[in-house]
């Protein structure tokens, strides 16, 4: 990757994560709402539901942020993603639930790019060391 390309990763990286860390703080501050939320969506254990979304969306984006694991967490992120727009975005005769979904499929598809193209150079997983090198698909399409 040249620098440019880079820098474009990092930015890329850093707009996903605020998503899912913004989330993530918004259900720390309501709780309670977030967890009756959960649950007049049907889903079992609302706590431990409130207390994992939570934690996978702070976790997870801090990680982003950082270049740190970047293509486990691109892939448990946009799984998570994949799960929230089927349980909580599935009213597809609203409008409003529609775009939800739709919006959830386009962060699937930039956190499934960071899978495939890696977090550049710019990220703590190149400071250790840890960088992967490109998927096969990836490479068919830089080469």
């Amino acid at each position: 990757m040249t620098k440019q390309t880079d820098t474009i990763a990092l930015i890329g990286r850093l707009l996903l994560a605020v998503l899912f860390v913004l989330s993530g703080f918004g259900k720390l501050a309501a709780p309670a709402a977030t967890q009756a939320y959960i649950a007049a969506m049907g889903l079992p254990a609302p706590a431990l539901a409130y207390f994992g979304a939570t934690a996978v969306e702070l976790i997870g984006g801090v990680m982003l942020v950082a270049g740190f694991r970047v293509r486990a967490v691109a892939i448990g992120l946009a799984g998570f993603t994949l799960l929230t727009a089927v349980f909580f975005h599935n009213n597809f005769g609203d409008q409003n639930q529609m775009i939800h979904f739709m919006k959830n499929l386009a962060i699937m598809g930039g956190l499934l790019q960071i899978a495939a193209f890696g977090a550049g150079r710019f990220a703590l997983d190149r400071r250790f060391g840890r960088t992967e090198a490109p998927s096969n698909a990836a490479r068919l399409v830089v080469e």
